[in-house]
């Protein structure tokens, strides 16, 4: 527990309402706002009136709730799996999470050794579909060790296709990676990462909204989405269909401020469809690591220039290319055709010409020039 943070009273009331209001949930947020948490739980167990902004149906629904809140044995639960329990104001609460306003997580149950302020500082989330291609996967993981060996932590959401793969390779460059989850740290979800999650709270970081042993639905993947664009500098997205849930982890981003990133692919490819449309309207265009960082990285970190290979001819003087360029393909020509095309005297033609020969780039047979071999395009 951190000794400058929270008192216990109120991290025992926000750890009860883990379990009765659910994720982002914006009039209970307002209601933390106003009232602080400890408030907010003595109102649920009193038979008074509603907290303004809801009805009494509403109300009745958050209210049965109560009486499965156990915040001693949550609290007791993450500390056995070597977890902990974040709370606003303390010391390793990620500040970037204080973006969401209203829908603020109400507070985070970490599993992992490292401090979650400081990974959460140079972060990228990498994200996209389930239903992934070979090339998805490739491009994902890839990118991800990319980040990880230049020191940037991957977030993503432990789900199977590009989320797994983003995971997979920060940790085989040995870098830092946080699986933000729709359920409590110590659920293996989906069942089939089991050991990915495992290998990743070991050497990495596992965050969910989620009190330990809770279970994830549709709307907890939704709602677990902005946590994912809030925690990072920006999001890159792989691979997503048109209605992609990962898109909305974009959405929130771009709500936020934060930057948009798409990996393009193939036009034909129903997969890529929604990053396609994404790049067509605010997302900037990605295809490595470098150029990721030249985006969300500090001034100064470029990307290199990109450059088709170089060739010798490529350095030489513009008039000298010129000659060169006026050589026929095939056969030879002597140096008043070549003088003629150019636009020069003779005699500077023979100059270049024998430049050029000299370079490797013609051969001289009695009065004409012909390219050798060095000198085809």
């Amino acid at each position: 527990m951190d000794e400058c943070g929270p008192r216990d009273e109120e991290r025992l009331a926000r750890a009860a309402l883990t379990r009765i209001v659910e994720p982002g949930d914006e009039a209970a947020g307002r209601w933390l706002r106003t009232y602080g948490p400890q408030e907010v739980l003595a109102a649920l167990k009193s038979d008074g009136p509603p907290l303004p902004g809801v009805g009494e149906e509403r109300w009745a629904g958050l209210r049965s709730r109560v009486q499965r809140a156990r915040p001693e044995a949550d609290l007791a639960a993450i500390e056995a799996v070597g977890g902990r329990f974040l709370c606003p104001g303390d010391r390793e609460w990620p500040g970037q999470l204080d973006a969401l306003g209203v829908t603020r997580p109400i507070g985070v149950f970490v599993r992992g050794a490292p401090y979650l302020r400081f990974w959460a500082l140079r972060s990228v989330a990498i994200v996209g579909a389930r239903a992934c291609t070979e090339y998805g996967v490739h491009v994902a993981a890839v990118l991800s060790a990319g980040l990880a060996e230049r020191g940037w932590t991957v977030v993503s959401g432990a789900a199977y296709g590009i989320d797994g793969a983003a995971h997979r390779g920060a940790l085989a460059a040995g870098g830092a990676t946080i699986g933000v989850l729709a359920c409590g740290v110590d659920v293996a979800y989906p069942p089939g990462h089991g050991e990915l999650i495992r290998r990743i709270g070991e050497q990495g970081l596992l965050i969910a909204e989620l009190p330990p042993h809770d279970h994830p639905s549709r709307s907890r993947f939704v709602m677990r989405n902005r946590v994912i664009a809030a925690l990072t500098r920006g999001t890159v997205v792989v691979e997503a269909a048109l209605r992609s849930g990962s898109l909305s982890t974009a959405r929130h981003a771009r709500r936020l401020g934060r930057l948009v990133m798409g990996v393009p692919g193939p036009v034909t490819s129903g997969l890529s469809a929604g990053v396609n449309e994404l790049l067509r309207e605010e997302g900037c265009v990605i295809t490595d690591a470098a150029e990721v960082i030249e985006l969300v990285g500090n001034i100064g970190e470029l990307a290199p220039v990109r450059r088709g290979p170089s060739l010798p001819r490529d350095v030489l003087p513009g008039e000298t290319a010129l000659v060169l360029d006026a050589l026929p393909g095939r056969g030879a020509a002597d140096a008043a055709q070549v003088a003629e095309a150019v636009g020069i005297t003779p005699d500077a033609a023979v100059v270049r010409l024998k430049e050029l020969c000299a370079l490797g780039f013609v051969e001289h047979t009695g009065s004409r020039w012909k390219l050798s071999r060095a000198g085809l395009p």
